[in-house]
């Protein structure tokens, strides 16, 4: 009797030890089989949503569970023989990860609504017309001929339509043939104003020297407004393509490169994330678009003519009001980047949000990020990022940092209608591509802190770094159809799949320490059983 109890036991803890082998030590230790440098190309596991604060992380909820399973079939097996005669940027916008189906968008999901938009842009022109009038009138009063300008306000114009597509889930979408317009109109269509921007305005010609940075960086940028009223950023030429920054400049007193906004918004959309406002390269009469186009009367005082007989101009800046600091054309044609404006704040209301992994903007010092490896479990305690997926677009954008080599990232904005679940806006890329022969790994901080990367994106930078997609390639050819092209030299392409690779390798080392479930987010909801349009889930309101 004392003997079949004892096997008995045994029997009974050699199942238990058995079971509790398979389920919960062998899973965690299959990861380990790989070695560092190898992709993990196991199915991605359709396990619950990762929780952040409680809240379930939704970021596009159109993507069902069927539709994933279809994608994974077609990520192992390739596309069809129907993409062979596709270029390599062909056959990754032909694939299923950048062709989910999008429900119909609500009024609530769309940033504006037509009759509002057209209504607070007729007034724009109104006023406008008015003070061109009051300006021609002034200067025939002394003797003082004023260009005249051809303008005509078009309710189809590109960019009133791109302003009619922003919604809650990006800046455009993905087959939005106004971009594609947008794009050519910036490139082409007439200057009929050039300002300067408001954030140096708001400096009234003076700079605090004891300050490292000023508020608006350490550069010279201009508002153009075009022929059929849209409105574009211009930021010149300050640097060659082949230049490197120097080893001993801090990032915040960098240039910054025209080149690197127009290879950023390539970059955003490649990656799918859609966040950076469209951005074009264009060549600008310095005298015809800029002096001649211009009522400011500082930013005429600030044009001059170099010994080598080149127009230029600078900043009215104290510490920057020089020569050498400069901007000129050859003679009076120069190279920069147009910029697409997003509607008024008026109309269409934007916060900026000081970013949790901010860098120090001084010579000593260092965030409690750079010294506390534990620091994002203090920031998922935090309102915003305890609930809803705004870490998660951190992370997104701390990624798309990386890649195009941008430490500059202090603050990000969101539009204030779409609250919490809003998109960020990825604004301001010009200090991004300045040295291709250094990866600035802390910038990769949040993702290696947090160890939490949303499964779209997951899958788009596995997808990217196989060789019928490689990152270098789709982006050579999508700078090609650029007229400033090569917008990026070369080193700087082949870092590109060299940094993707390092991010990979980060994620696989955090999948090896906490598991996949617990790193690879989904960011779809299950619609097999939800009838009709699928609605978006949002976070419960947490404010106190």
């Amino acid at each position: 009797m004392m003997r079949r109890d004892r096997l008995l036991l045994v029997v009974t803890l050699g199942a238990v030890f058995t079971a509790d082998f398979y389920f919960i030590l062998l899973p965690k230790l299959r990861p380990r089989q790989q070695g560092p440098g190898e992709h993990c190309l196991c199915p991605l596991s359709r396990g619950p949503n990762l929780t952040l604060g409680g809240y379930s992380a939704v970021d596009t909820p159109w993507l069902s569970n069927a539709s994933f399973v279809d994608l994974q079939a077609t990520w192992f097996e390739g596309l069809d023989d129907s993409t062979e005669g596709l270029s390599k940027l062909g056959r990754l916008f032909a694939h299923p990860l950048y062709n989910i189906h999008t429900p119909e968008l609500g009024a609530e999901e769309k940033l504006l609504q037509p009759e509002d938009l057209m209504g607070y842009y007729r007034r724009k022109v109104s006023r406008w017309e008015r003070h061109m009038k009051l300006y021609s009138e002034a200067a025939a009063a002394v003797n003082v001929t004023v260009p005249e300008h051809q303008v005509s306000f078009d309710p189809e114009a590109s960019w009133l339509k791109f302003h009619l597509g922003i919604n809650r889930y990006a800046l455009y979408s993905r087959d939005d043939p106004a971009v594609t317009r947008l794009l050519r109109d910036m490139q082409a269509t007439a200057v009929i104003s050039a300002d300067y921007t408001q954030d140096e305005k708001a400096l009234k010609g003076s700079c605090d020297c004891t300050q490292v940075v000023k508020p608006s960086g350490h550069h010279l940028k201009l508002a153009l407004k075009l022929q059929n009223f849209g409105k574009a950023m211009f930021k010149p030429m300050r640097q060659q393509r082949d230049q490197e920054t120097p080893d001993d400049f801090f990032y915040f007193v960098d240039f910054q490169r025209h080149n690197a906004e127009i290879a950023a918004f390539h970059l955003d959309r490649i990656l799918d994330f859609r966040r950076v406002p469209p951005v074009v390269g264009r060549l600008v009469n310095v005298t015809g678009d800029i002096l001649l186009t211009t009522h400011n009367e500082d930013l005429k005082s600030v044009f001059f003519t170099s010994p080598a007989n080149n127009t230029c101009f600078f900043a009215k800046c104290l510490y920057v009001c020089k020569t050498e600091y400069a901007v000129c054309g050859s003679p009076d044609l120069l190279e920069g980047s147009m910029s697409a404006y997003l509607p008024g704040l008026s109309i269409a209301p934007r916060i900026s949000i000081p970013n949790p992994w901010i860098r120090s903007y001084s010579f000593t010092g260092r965030e409690e990020w750079e010294v506390n490896p534990f620091y994002c479990d203090n920031i998922k305690q935090l309102y915003p990022y305890n609930s809803g997926n705004r870490l998660l677009n951190i992370i997104d954008m701390a990624i798309f940092d990386f890649l195009i080599g941008n430490m500059d990232r202090h603050h990000y904005e969101i539009f204030t209608k779409f609250g919490d679940e809003g998109f960020l806006l990825h604004f301001d890329n010009a200090r991004g591509f300045g040295k291709h022969s250094r990866d600035e790994i802390s910038i990769l901080a949040p993702l290696s802190q947090c160890c939490i990367i949303k499964r779209s994106t997951w899958l788009r930078l596995r997808l990217l770094s196989q060789d019928r997609y490689r990152l270098s390639d789709v982006m050579r050819e999508s700078l090609g159809g650029d007229t400033l092209r090569p917008v990026l030299a070369e080193p700087h392409l082949q870092a590109l799949d060299r940094r993707l690779q390092r991010v990979l390798k980060s994620v696989h080392r955090c999948v090896r320490r906490l598991g996949e479930a617990q790193v690879i987010t989904t960011d779809f909801i299950d619609t097999a059983n939800t009838p009709g349009p699928v609605k978006p889930v949002a976070a419960p309101d947490n404010k106190t």
